[in-house]
């Protein structure tokens, strides 16, 4: 740099700090008279007790020229009168290559309290999607590592997939075979409301050492602030956009993309918003697609986003569930009646569809995969006449071959957890089934 550059950057310093002092605390909501700051700027609460830390917070309103603050921790030692020191920024993290192999939580930092590696840069959770002209058109297909998928559900570089499921029938397994058995370079895994509990076990059980060696892991709990959840959510994708730009192939993992939209609730409700359907705010649908639309492909790489949807009570039309399926290019519906059975991964390949499966698939691969969709369609619709016998073969030529098939479609789109195909022996295997005999 000249020494020009240093001396306008000294210009154009802000010498001043801002404070403003807090006025009530209802809830999770903060306010306060001052600092002068904008929203979504993150501001400093220095607690009334000499040896506590400054609480981060964010201003996400103003009410009667009162700042509205949400804080990133749980609230201590706060009382009427306490400073808020304005930083003048929104939340930046430190991201970079030697986030490689960790946990960290929404802000950056570390869970094993370990320090954070040298020569990170500093990048902004808030980014805006890239432009639409600037994306290129898929092309290629991504290997996801499971049968069912690969075959019957390719799925492309950049494209955004909707994992919809009731609670325990799977998705974290899934997620845990897709990082340890995808085709991408970087998985970065975001944990946003899960148990504590669950968080190491995912870690050890689910993505195991060979995962974790590539993947970067998020964590907000569900007992943390609903601020540091959303920003779990936003600084995950963040990550995943650093290493897009850096010419990377990316998978981002999030489980689940429903608890970020309830803890955007929580926030709305507290600042203020009406509760519109199902008790969801406004602010949660013009949230979401902002944060679902930032993954996808770029003019120098591809994330490949895989979004858990949390189903309450197996209702796959429910406002949350509606809304991300409307945004994404495809969705996986898993279905308890085949976990039930003890199929896993419990796909149902009838309810799911890959949006941009017909551009990344060849003709005898889209043949192959509606033939057997169609098998299977045939099976179910005459499960019931089949099950009590009331079906006598020799009746319909096409009832009969799905009968025939049942059994090994089933085989086929079953697959243990370690269990591991690259994408052309998932299709092989497809192909082999349809064309190889009956058994």
């Amino acid at each position: 740099m000249k020494v020009a550059d240093y001396l306008t950057a000294i210009d154009q310093a802000d010498t001043y700090k801002r404070y403003g002092k807090v006025l009530r605390v209802v809830g999770i909501m903060i306010e306060s008279k001052g600092p002068a700051a904008n929203v979504g700027e993150v501001c400093l609460i220095h607690s009334s007790s000499s040896s506590g830390n400054p609480i981060l917070s964010e201003v996400v309103g103003f009410n009667n020229e009162k700042i509205i603050l949400m804080p990133y921790s749980e609230v201590a030692e706060i009382g009427p009168g306490c400073l808020v020191e304005s930083t003048g920024k929104a939340l930046t993290v430190k991201i970079g290559r030697g986030l490689i192999g960790k946990v960290i939580d929404s802000l950056g930092n570390p869970l094993d309290q370990s320090p954070l590696p040298k020569g990170l840069a500093n990048y902004l959770t808030e980014q805006s999607p890239p432009n639409p002209m600037l994306r290129p058109p898929i092309a290629q297909p991504m290997q996801v590592g499971i049968k069912a998928v690969d075959s019957l559900l390719t799925v492309g570089e950049g494209q955004r997939i909707g994992i919809f499921a009731g609670s325990g029938v799977g998705k974290s397994t899934l997620l845990g075979m897709i990082a340890r058995n995808s085709g991408a370079d970087i998985n970065v895994i975001a944990l946003i409301g899960e148990r504590g509990r669950e968080v190491r076990e995912f870690i050890e059980k689910d993505l195991g050492d060979d995962g974790l060696k590539k993947s970067i892991v998020v964590v907000a709990t569900s007992d943390q602030p609903a601020l540091m959840r959303i920003k779990g959510a936003y600084t995950a994708t963040a990550i995943s956009e650093y290493f897009r730009d850096q010419g990377y192939r990316v998978n981002l993992m999030m489980d689940s993309v429903t608890r970020v939209a309830m803890a955007q609730r929580e926030v709305g409700l507290a600042t203020g918003e009406p509760p519109t359907t199902k008790g969801y705010t406004p602010s949660v649908f013009a949230t979401l697609p902002k944060l679902l639309e930032r993954t996808g492909t770029n003019e120098n790489g591809t994330v490949t986003a895989f979004y858990t949807v949390l189903v309450d009570g197996d209702d796959m039309n429910e406002p949350i569930a509606d809304t991300v399926r409307g945004i994404l290019d495809g969705h996986f519906v898993m279905d308890r009646k085949l976990a039930e059975r003890g199929q896993y991964p419990a796909i149902n390949v009838l309810k799911s569809i890959s949006r941009v499966m017909n551009q990344v698939a060849d003709n005898e691969h889209k043949e192959t995969a509606q033939e057997i969709r169609k098998l299977v369609a045939t099976y179910e619709e005459n499960s019931e006449l089949i099950q009590i016998g009331a079906y006598k073969r020799g009746t319909d030529s096409e009832i009969d071959r799905a009968i025939s098939y049942h059994t090994k479609i089933q085989s086929f789109l079953s697959q243990d957890i370690f269990e591991y195909h690259t994408l052309q022996e998932s299709i092989n295997s497809m192909k082999n089934l349809l064309h190889g005999g009956v058994s």
